[in-house]
């Protein structure tokens, strides 16, 4: 197999994309589009004519040159429309060009790493099969779950897609306790923009029963799996259990179908005990370090 080093403008985009949407591990955050839009700049890893591809996101720094995982993106790594083995993930860790000093990136969670020269670590997310019909899956929420539903039912909480990407992040905006940069909310909207038209995001919003967001979500549905990308509640939405309503809502609205609900996390407790309650289980990816820099510069980062 020979991989070649790609810059972004000479990637072929419509093979690219093929490639993730026929992977056995594709994922929306891989495709070009969206590469384009969360990476500060990103070339890439290509084997076998896009059948097998490795995007780069890259910076510079004082004049170094590194690799890292860009905001709203949890996995990237190896994609491949065949067998994906450890071997081979080492193989396109290999090819990595020398002139990037450090690297932090994570790999998707169907990848199995082996790579002595790299530091790894464990990291967790919460995965929901919506396979089956919703009362059983309802039938599996926990009784905090159960409890908080009733709560949000009983204050006349409703679940509507009539919300727009502004709102969102208005709402988002009020409710955040350490604010987004400018950046990264032009970021956001961009995501939710695009992927509403190209028909992979979904966007729900609860209001209140004077008819007001108290809370939405935005989800992204791509290659079998939805993921719950950005979540944000109002004071009233906390108190009122809005957003409990809101993921039954979307668990309901695609229950039977084949789809794994991604709710990108945690490694923090509390959030954690949320995703679960849902019935969703730990599902482990890795951080991966690789720390090429000159010793002296070592020393310095410690």
């Amino acid at each position: 197999m020979n991989i070649s080093y790609v810059k972004r403008h000479e990637v072929d985009t419509r093979k690219w994309d093929e490639c993730i949407a026929g992977s056995v591990n594709g994922m929306v955050y891989a495709y070009s589009w969206y590469l384009d839009i969360v990476a500060h700049g990103w070339d890439a890893l290509v084997a076998d004519d896009y059948q097998s591809v490795f995007p780069l996101v890259h910076n510079v720094k004082f004049g170094i040159h590194y690799l890292y995982q860009p905001y709203f993106t949890q996995q990237l790594g190896l994609f491949s429309t065949g067998h994906i083995t450890p071997e081979l993930v080492s193989r396109f860790l290999d090819a990595i060009p020398a002139k990037f000093k450090y690297i932090s990136i994570q790999l998707n969670t169907y990848l199995r790493v082996d790579y002595p020269s790299a530091k790894v670590i464990g990291r967790i997310t919460h995965h929901l099969d919506l396979i089956e019909t919703y009362p059983v899956l309802s039938g599996r929420y926990s009784t905090n779950t159960k409890r908080n539903i009733s709560r949000a039912v009983a204050h006349g909480i409703t679940i509507s897609k009539g919300v727009t990407p502004m709102q969102m992040l208005d709402l988002k905006r009020e409710s955040l306790i350490v604010p987004l940069k400018k950046k990264q909310f032009q970021m956001l909207t961009r995501i939710m923009t695009q992927s509403l038209e190209r028909g992979v995001g979904q966007l729900l919003g609860a209001y209140t029963q004077r008819n007001e967001l108290c809370a939405s979500a935005f989800f992204l549905i791509s290659n079998g799996k939805a993921i719950y990308l950005l979540a944000s509640s109002g004071k009233e939405g906390l108190e009122q259990r809005a957003m409990f309503a809101l993921v039954d809502h979307f668990i309901n609205l695609h229950s039977e179908t084949p789809l794994i609900l991604d709710f990108e996390g945690s490694d923090i407790e509390s959030i954690a005990r949320f995703y679960k309650g849902f019935g969703a289980t730990p599902c482990e990816y890795n951080r991966l370090v690789i720390n090429r820099l000159p010793l002296i510069l070592k020393i310095f980062r410690r």
